[in-house]
């Protein structure tokens, strides 16, 4: 009996645990037109990547509490000094000095509206999302940057105020926690698993 795989990190070192690797059995490809005659073979296996948040970690970890972490440079010397980051960035693009964590919540809360804004019917593969998928560009007051992410709730327009969901409950770790609906919108309509 295999157990999932588990990696966690003790002494600045990677801890490997458990089965990784899944073996699928292979499927025949037959030709309907041709009585069924056999002509390829699916050879499937998963591949499991480890991926390290770095610096970002503090961001991932917030969106699952329920909260949205931005950056901040704080360096004295440096011209963009106050400039405000989300997506959270580690380093100032300017003097690439350490960056500030900041909570922008509030501000995300109180000041989101959609830039801009793409509807996809289609997506790419191991795309977890429901289609269609409403993707769009929410700016906030205060933040130089734009954030890139998706509405789950109702249609977008350019200028439409938006607020933060997240995803608590069974939580990714990865940047799908986190999604956007209509201000005004109400807890009973929100996907599975997030809240206001």
């Amino acid at each position: 009996m295999s157990m999932f795989g588990t990696v966690t990190v003790k002494g600045g070192k990677y801890r490997i645990r458990g089965d990784f690797h899944h073996i699928t059995p292979n499927t025949p490809i037959r030709n309907e037109d041709r009585e069924w005659q056999l002509v390829g073979v699916t050879n499937p296996r998963d591949m499991t990547y480890i991926h390290t948040y770095g610096g970002e970690a503090v961001f991932f970890e917030g969106l699952c509490q329920g909260k949205i972490h931005g950056s901040r440079c704080d360096n004295p010397g440096c011209e963009g000094k106050g400039t405000v980051y989300l997506p959270f960035r580690i380093h100032c693009p300017d003097c690439l000095g350490r960056n500030t964590v900041v909570d922008l919540t509030d501000v995300c809360r109180t000041t989101a509206t959609i830039h801009t804004f793409m509807v996809c019917e289609r997506s790419g593969a191991f795309n977890t999302l429901d289609k269609p998928i409403r993707f769009i560009n929410v700016e906030f007051d205060g933040v130089s940057t734009i954030l890139m992410s998706y509405l789950s709730v109702g249609e977008p327009k350019i200028g439409m105020r938006v607020i933060p969901i997240f995803r608590t409950l069974d939580p990714t770790y990865t940047i799908t926690d986190l999604s956007w609906v209509p201000d005004g919108t109400s807890q009973d309509v929100l996907p599975k698993g997030f809240h206001l």
